[in-house]
């Protein structure tokens, strides 16, 4: 063989780039981020749900018990003070509150307002592994964080006679929220963690709201009643989901032990291991690729 040759098989062995390879790569994780974008947005959302959880905590610690039972009779005299109650009406997307005239003297953003973030408590539903943070009202930024009080309806801190609505996202990309409230069965438990008081429900009624339907979520007389709400069918939410559980008494023990221990959170993030294979896989495809096969003979 002579040096040419030599040169040119030496060459047409070297690896070499190949754009082809490189596009498909591109392509095929830019597909793999989509398919996990789901549950990468719902374990950052999980995250910082547990972190607000854990901060509510620390701020409910820090007011110290003359303040925190001050503002709890703040609250019921919140709620002796309301005329109304909640109700899902006909085309709405969200409860509304059918006081005619809100409580006077009272500022509701400051009722059971445990730190800057309008954090009013926290939220258990084990039958379906909810653990979120409930705040003041029903805002679309609200609702993106966690579960929404509604105003209008009696503050979650429990009594005969009182009503709490609580509503929450169902279907979202970015977090898990309410979206698996269709799962909960009569005879379920939910637990609200309320300025250092633990209340226990037992849901009792779930109901399924039509658009064209009007349901009133008032107040029942020698009753402890709280609705959860939600949309459904998940991308269409035409209709509602409303999950009513009566307070149960005493409050269980276990019920009393899980409120003191810190939020679970999401747990290992299998999203980037996933997504750190599809990386180290294209990486060895771009590799095997630029090998040129040396000519035989």
């Amino acid at each position: 063989m002579s040096a040419a040759q030599q040169r040119r098989a030496a060459a047409e062995g070297r690896w070499r780039l190949s754009a082809l390879s490189v596009a498909v790569t591109v392509l095929c994780l830019l597909g793999v981020g989509v398919a996990l974008y789901p549950a990468t947005a719902s374990w950052f959302s999980a995250t910082e749900e547990a972190e607000r959880i854990a901060q509510y905590g620390d701020a409910v610690t820090a007011i110290g018990p003359a303040s925190r039972l001050e503002a709890l009779k703040e609250a019921e005299a919140y709620n002796s003070a309301l005329t109304g109650g909640g109700a899902v009406k006909a085309n709405e997307r969200l409860p509304v509150g059918t006081a005619s005239a809100l409580p006077q003297g009272f500022d509701y953003d400051r009722l059971l307002a445990a730190n800057a973030y309008g954090l009013m408590g926290r939220i258990v539903i084990p039958s379906i592994g909810v653990d979120l943070p409930i705040l003041h009202g029903t805002s679309d930024p609200t609702l993106a964080e966690g579960v929404g009080h509604l105003e209008g309806t009696s503050l979650p801190v429990g009594g005969l006679g009182t009503h709490a609505v609580l509503a929450g996202h169902r279907g979202l990309a970015s977090a898990t929220l309410f979206t698996n409230l269709d799962r909960v069965r009569d005879g379920d438990t939910f637990t609200l963690y309320v300025f250092g008081e633990t209340l226990t429900y037992r849901v009792s009624s779930i109901a399924v709201v039509d658009p064209d339907q009007t349901t009133t979520l008032d107040p029942v007389p020698g009753k402890d009643l709280v609705t959860l709400v939600t949309c459904t069918p998940l991308g269409i939410n035409s209709q509602r989901i409303l999950v009513t559980g009566e307070r149960v008494t005493p409050t269980p023990k276990v019920a009393v032990t899980e409120g003191r221990e810190p939020a679970a959170g999401p747990g290992f993030p299998w999203w980037a291991a996933g997504f750190a294979g599809a990386v180290v896989a294209g990486g060895g495809y771009i590799g095997w690729s630029g090998r040129s096969r040396a000519p035989r003979g």
